[in-house]
């Protein structure tokens, strides 16, 4: 048989092979296979007995999401499974790699699972904004109950297939030859005859567990899934599944999966998926192969500096970080071992694992100890010159071939490479604090570097677990620079009548974790202060400043640590409460300034702080800091709270209209024309009719044709 499905014979058992590399998704041309080959062996009166299997690394991975766009062509998924369920002989499912999303629910209409050692199961469809809809809401939780399926599908988190086996998802764990194990348990299973999971109930049979599994689960949605949909329409499938048969339940769950494909934020969240995966297709990562990288090294043992060597320890490697004397360097260990700590407490690390990986841990006050590290990551004070001292020590001792890195949050990554004799090993890698916890990693790109120090730098990401992000060398990169603007329009607002605590709320509503002005509090407001002093001598004339801040600060409201900042945190509230004292600072440099104060709705708070990301945004595409606007989308989602359900920003501003945003900048220019100054590529785009989504078309097709070709995306 032609195409990525196979039928063959082993005496009396049919073998229904899926190959269509690399990961076996469930694209047409595999559904029509699989349909035609179960069709011809369930007709075939020598074969007792069928076996599904995925060639190559995986059983299918799941849907090929580059269809959800698309109009649904026959066979669909939905129907695939169902005739597997439906067929009249015993159909099992050899399982192995990652069983997800259209995969696992292939695997539920087969009647028997097996599986090899090192199988993970999974419904992660919540992540796109839609839900399992080939059954899955209706299959799991009549195997292992609502409790266990919720979490699988709410969370999105793939199971071990020795817990898949604990629920009795699956039947077997085999750890030899899964074709052969898998045509064995077939035969076993002749006698037996189809186990069809639409018949089975042992996961419905407590309905008391049952229920109260759903109205705790719909109670803690109320907080956790602030702005979604499809959460909510998964819990009502589990319960419609407790109270009729499998064809109603399958129908409705059918239709709650269009009712949230057809939603903005499954089409933001698909948006969001694709980013992440183009983010790492950058040039320069693709031109050449990446440096060998076994010990890693670090000067600076602060908490970026500690984060930075947890997140390469628990990446494997071995870890030696540097600092000016003993305290210092006891205070860093100290740092790491807490960190370790944290994780033992949240289940994510045992005490063992803590001895091996500070087993991988040396510390030094010798900086030419760091001749032996592969890459060394700078994590100094945030200062020009003491960065450059330091690079110019390295240069002295570290080996050729080494990389040195700077995690700089805002400086020139070619003034600190300057120090150096080796420009061409030089990148900056920001992380983002706390290092071992978030994802984002941008990668610095200097005029000089390496293609292979770029692809190295994009390497160690992809190790570390983080989701790399190309950015140029410009002040603040991509989203501090973007993070600078929407600063100063909650700054703007605040001066001219809006209350901080309306801006936060009406930032939180729109879906951040936080509103701005907590989030300044959280970092510290002296690191602000301290660089808006810095910045003094150079800020363009005519540009407005706020002194709000400076005020807070003169006081020494730092923030948290301090007890005080824009909130007080000395009145027993973890979140903070709104701080009188400070209202009336701001109502001192309102009247300093001859401000009268005016009203801002919670929807023009939202404008303006979207307008000025927005705008930012397209200049640092212009200017080249970013290569394609969905880069920027995944900095902001993934570096500073962008509402992940809102695609980002830019696919946010698609969404909303370029020519609204340009009309809202425009009206805003006659207020400050140095603020609102419209960036020329928006006005450019809104003039020919174009999009930010059709620029991430042409670097999508730029990358199909560096690559060679293109891949499926699977669910």
């Amino acid at each position: 048989m032609d195409g990525p499905v196979t039928l063959t014979l082993d005496a009396n058992v049919a073998l229904i092979g899926i190959d269509n590399p690399p990961v076996n998704a469930l694209g047409l041309a595999v559904r029509e296979g699989l349909l035609d080959a179960l069709t011809r062996a369930e007709a075939d009166p020598s074969v007792a007995a069928i076996v599904i299997i995925g060639r190559g690394r995986t059983f299918p991975a799941g849907a090929d999401i580059r269809e959800f766009a698309a109009p649904p062509v026959d066979p669909s998924l939905p129907d695939v499974v169902d005739r597997v369920e439906a067929c009249a002989k015993p159909v099992i499912a050899a399982l192995s790699g990652t069983v997800l999303g259209g995969g696992c629910e292939l695997a539920l209409g087969s009647h028997y699972r097996i599986a090899v050692a090192g199988t993970l199961v999974g419904l992660p469809e919540v992540l796109l904004g839609i839900l399992p809809g080939a059954g899955g809401t209706q299959r799991l939780p009549r195997v292992i109950g609502a409790g266990p399926a919720l979490d699988m599908m709410l969370t999105g988190k793939p199971v071990t297939v020795e817990r898949a086996r604990a629920m009795g998802l699956v039947d077997r764990i085999v750890g030899g030859d899964l074709e052969a194990e898998a045509i064995e348990f077939a035969r076993e299973m002749i006698g037996k005859g189809p186990r069809r999971t639409g018949n089975r109930g042992q996961g419905l049979a407590d309905r008391e567990a049952y229920i109260a599994a759903l109205e705790q689960v719909r109670g803690e949605l109320k907080t956790s899934a602030r702005g979604l949909c499809s959460p909510f329409h998964i819990v009502d499938c589990v319960e419609k599944a407790l109270s009729t048969d499998l064809a109603e339940g399958l129908a409705f769950e059918r239709t709650r999966f269009l009712d949230c494909k057809a939603t903005p934020q499954s089409k933001a969240l698909i948006h969001a998926f694709f980013a992440e995966r183009a983010a790492a297709k950058a040039p320069g990562a693709g031109r050449a192969q990446p440096r060998a990288l076994q010990t890693l090294g670090v000067v600076g043992g602060g908490t970026m500096g500690a984060g930075i060597a947890i997140a390469g320890l628990d990446a494997g490697l071995e870890v030696l970080m540097v600092e000016r004397d003993a305290r210092s360097i006891a205070r860093g260990r100290a740092s790491v071992e807490k960190l370790c700590d944290r994780q033992i407490a949240k289940g994510r690390m045992t005490e063992d694992q803590k001895r091996g990986v500070l087993g991988r841990f040396a510390t030094s006050t010798e900086i030419a100890d760091l001749g032996r590290a592969d890459l060394v990551i700078e994590a100094v004070f945030e200062d020009l010159e003491v960065k450059k001292a330091v690079f110019a020590q390295l240069d002295a001792v570290a080996k050729s071939g080494a990389i040195l890195a700077t995690n700089t949050s805002y400086l020139n990554v070619d003034l600190i490479a300057a120090a150096t004799k080796r420009p061409q090993d030089v990148l900056g890698l920001h992380f983002f604090s706390p290092a071992n916890v978030m994802k984002l990693l941008e990668i610095v790109v200097t005029d000089q570097v390496a293609d292979d120090v770029v692809a190295t730098g994009f390497a160690l990401a992809k190790r570390l677990g983080k989701i790399p992000v190309r950015a140029g060398n410009a002040d603040g990169f991509i989203g501090n620079r973007i993070f600078a603007k929407t600063r100063n329009v909650v700054a703007h607002m605040v001066e001219d009548g809006a209350s901080p605590y309306a801006i936060d709320r009406a930032i939180f509503d729109f879906g951040y974790p936080m509103g701005p002005h907590a989030v300044f509090d959280l970092a510290g407001l002296d690191i602000g202060w301290a660089n808006r002093k810095k910045d003094a001598p150079t800020r363009p004339p005519g540009e407005r400043y706020v002194e709000i801040a400076d005020r807070i600060c003169e006081r020494g409201w730092f923030g948290r640590k301090t007890g005080r900042g824009f909130y007080r945190y000395d009145t027993g509230n973890s979140r903070g409460a709104e701080d009188p004292d400070v209202l009336a600072i701001i109502e001192a440099e309102r009247a300093h300034k001859g401000i009268t104060a005016r009203t801002f709705s919670d929807a023009e708070i939202v404008t303006r702080f979207t307008a000025a990301m927005v705008n930012e945004a397209c200049e640092v595409l212009r200017e080249g800091v970013a290569l394609k606007p969905s880069d920027i989308d995944i900095v902001l989602m993934h570096g500073y709270g962008y509402p992940r359900y809102r695609g980002g920003p830019m696919h946010y501003a698609d969404a909303l209209g370029l020519d609204r945003i340009l009309a809202d900048i425009r009206s805003f220019e006659a207020e400050d024309r140095v603020f609102w100054r419209p960036s020329l590529l928006l006005v450019d785009l809104v003039e020919s009719g174009g999009s930010l989504g059709d620029l991430n078309r042409r670097a999508a097709a730029r990358a199909r044709t560096d690559a060679g070709s293109g891949r499926p995306e699977t669910m």
